[in-house]
């Protein structure tokens, strides 16, 4: 009979605040396959991609619980016959596999290829916080907005939501790549957090972004990095983005945009998925392998500041719901992390 693990999962999809919107849980330690590791888990984080398969589907229980949870750092106790990248104790970080059982467990399973060796210098709450984002802005800025890394002197970046996890990678990756930044952010502390990870403007998305930015004195920017309601920042978009210039979005529209606003500007616009590689077993899988490296000697180097923000520990339902609640809220600045476990 297979060992038990500690698992914090779901059968129903319930609103956080309701008493079985997440249960502690005891799940058989999980089978690895040729290419995985069994990772001990140390460390969480919760993103919004948590709190929306959380909340989507309809009310009808579950048979099997659902565990959910994509970043983790832990510790390698089990590798499959074709693993060749790591080996039995090296500490990893990992966003996971959209399609396979999450990080909210004591053991999980992740293919190699989709793991980064976690950086020496950061400890498990902040190594926590960053696969996932990391991966989302590295990603939509290098490889679908394909800015340069180097010599960007005279290119300017919007980035539309500069507090939130995503954002606090990205205008650090930007920063690093010689651009100038533009974020958005609306209160005080948000506004400061920007600032202090190397924003050299900020402006608040909740008033008009063109009026604002030109005031800035820049009629047209060269990049601009949408992060959050698609919808309401469109039009703003459209008139603001450089002819032949790139736009990247992470987060879906609820509403058809048009793309005509683009057209006789030549704008090249691009979605970015994090999970799409592992979703599609994409010939580039081991590119997140490679980029989580990268992000791991930038740490190291210490071109990047950690951005942990809240913490909670142990890993538990009660402290995941104040996770997820936390998220929910959408005022979130960094991320919020969980460690260790009972």
């Amino acid at each position: 009979m297979k060992n038990k693990v500690q698992a914090v999962g779901f059968y129903q999809h319930l609103p956080i605040y309701n008493h079985d919107s997440l249960v502690d849980l005891q799940v058989p330690q999980p089978t690895v396959g040729k290419h995985d590791l069994l990772v001990k888990v140390a460390g969480v984080s919760v993103n919004p991609v948590d709190v929306g398969v959380r909340q989507s589907g309809n009310s009808k229980p579950l048979v099997n619980p659902k565990i959910i949870g994509w970043d983790a750092v832990g510790q390698v106790i089990q590798t499959g016959s074709e693993v060749n990248l790591f080996s039995v104790g090296d500490r990893v970080w990992y966003a996971g596999d959209f399609t396979r059982s999450g990080s909210n467990a004591q053991e999980q399973l992740v293919d190699e290829r989709i793991v980064g060796r976690a950086p020496k210098n950061l400890s498990i709450q902040q190594a926590a916080a960053i696969p996932l984002v990391g991966l989302t802005a590295y990603e939509v800025l290098f490889e679908k907005m394909k800015i340069n890394k180097i010599n960007n002197d005279n290119k300017t970046i919007l980035i539309i939501n500069g507090a939130g996890g995503v954002g606090s990678i990205a205008i650090q990756l930007a920063k690093l790549a010689g651009l100038k930044v533009i974020a958005t952010a609306s209160k005080p502390q948000a506004i400061e957090w920007v600032k202090q990870l190397g924003a050299d403007y900020v402006v608040n998305h909740h008033e008009d972004l063109v009026t604002q930015i030109r005031q800035l004195g820049y009629h047209f920017v060269d990049y601009i990095l949408n992060l959050n309601n698609l919808d309401a920042h469109w039009n703003e978009i459209a008139q603001l983005i450089k002819p032949d210039g790139t736009v990247g979005a992470t987060t879906e529209n609820r509403h058809l945009i048009d793309l005509q606003k683009l057209t006789k500007k030549r704008v090249t616009f691009v979605w970015e998925w994090m999970y799409s590689k592992s979703y599609y077993q994409t010939i580039d899988l081991v590119s997140q392998h490679d980029i989580l490296n990268e992000l791991a000697q930038l740490y190291e180097n210490e071109k990047l500041q950690p951005i942990d923000t809240i913490h909670y520990a142990p890993i538990n339902a009660a402290n995941m719901k104040k996770a997820h609640a936390n998220v929910e809220a959408g005022t979130m600045i960094g991320k919020v992390v969980l460690t260790g476990w009972e």
